[in-house]
């Protein structure tokens, strides 16, 4: 996302325990990040029917366009009440744009399941002005599941697009009950990763890698958008690979709320133009509220750990914001700018049971109900 940020502080709260102190020992004790990657939260189940609809007249490696197939399959599913669409391992050109159905899985055989965009991919685009390989827009009870998605951002000419990231690479959007586990992008030329309008999803165990040439920017990693009711858990995601990646992690306020999300157990390296995870506003009195971000480890990002920025005429609105806790502590490491930077109109934050390694500090501003407590940083090596 574009930077316009305050750099404002105003008054702050700053914790820095001393090393071997009980903060060091709280920082350290850690819960097992194999248990909290649940789509507890959310709930989100996914499909559930086991029918299965084989896709006809697709062949993996050939040059030959297989969104017709495929799509055909998932029609075929969604008019039963919902399937399991199979796609065997190999690479199958896309050059439309797969919506999902109510009800339907679209199951690969793993990373060797790929859904590559085709030379006449950026020709067609989809319901709202984008270029998205999958979507979900409003269907619902929606799996996507063990498989890879390359939107060929490195061969395409998709840096001039002037609405590239209207729509994301797998785009879910207008929808309830989703859930996207074990899916790796690769590519891109919008963000990899998004939920937009939806609620009770779940992306689990899934992996995006930012750009991988250096004609874009802007490209966020799982961007979550006016939606609730979410977990955000056990993925990795790395936005440092090339120059131009930005946020790894988002919950954006751009239409309206977002709220009730978890950020669980991820490994995130933000880009040269971002951050860890960006709290952000657009709309005005917009808010993020009931926001969990534990047990994950964030590093290399230009602008740090956690922290907020603001768009457009859009004003800091966060609240009921969880940064750890007891054995539930995030990992920040290497990077510049802070290891959380809340500023604005914050307020119910707890940031607990944190380390930092050489990066900045833990800083969030004066509010209601805020407490930082328990938390280490060091600058040196042995510390981290």
């Amino acid at each position: 996302m574009r930077k316009f940020f305050s750099l404002f502080l105003g008054a702050a709260v700053l914790a820095t325990p001393l090393a071997g102190s009980s903060a060091a020992s709280a920082a350290t004790t850690t819960v097992s990040a194999s248990s909290l990657v649940t789509c507890s939260l959310s709930g989100a189940t996914g499909a559930t029917a086991k029918t299965v609809f084989a896709p006809s007249g697709i062949t993996a490696g050939d040059a030959v366009d297989d969104t017709r197939g495929i799509q055909a399959a998932i029609d075929r599913a969604g008019a039963a009440g919902g399937g399991v669409v199979p796609i065997p391992s190999g690479t199958y050109v896309i050059d439309g744009h797969l919506q999902m159905r109510d009800g339907v899985q679209l199951d690969g055989a793993g990373r060797t399941t790929v859904l590559k965009a085709g030379p006449r991919f950026l020709q067609t685009e989809h319901w709202f002005g984008g270029y998205p390989l999958v979507t979900t827009t409003g269907a619902k009870n929606v799996t996507i599941s063990d498989l890879s998605t390359d939107a060929s951002g490195d061969v395409l000419a998709a840096a001039a697009l002037p609405n590239r990231l209207t729509q994301w690479m797998v785009d879910v959007r207008r929808s309830s009950n989703v859930l996207v586990e074990r899916v790796h992008t690769r590519n891109p030329f919008a963000y990899s990763i998004g939920v937009i309008g939806s609620k009770n999803f779940c992306v689990k165990n899934s992996s995006t890698l930012g750009p991988q040439v250096d004609h874009y920017n802007q490209l966020d990693g799982i961007h979550i958008n006016t939606s609730s009711f979410g977990d955000v858990v056990g993925n990795v995601v790395d936005q440092g690979i090339r120059t131009g990646g930005d946020d790894g992690l988002v919950a954006h306020a751009q239409f309206g709320d977002v709220h009730d999300v978890r950020y669980v157990a991820n490994k995130v390296r933000g880009g040269d133009r971002g951050s860890g995870l960006q709290l952000a506003f657009t709309k005005p009195g917009a808010r993020v509220y009931n926001i969990t971000v534990q047990r994950n480890e964030f590093y290399g990002a230009r602008w740090g750990g956690v922290r907020t920025g603001t768009y457009g005429s859009g004003v800091v609105n966060l609240s009921n914001v969880q940064i750890g806790g007891a054995g539930l502590g995030n990992w920040f490491h290497d990077g510049t700018g802070n290891a959380v930077n809340l500023i604005g109109a914050v307020n119910g934050i707890t940031v607990s049971g944190n380390r930092a390694c050489r990066l900045g500090t833990y800083v969030v501003k004066t509010g209601q109900g805020n407490t930082i407590t328990d938390n280490v940083e060091s600058s040196t090596t042995s510390s981290c």
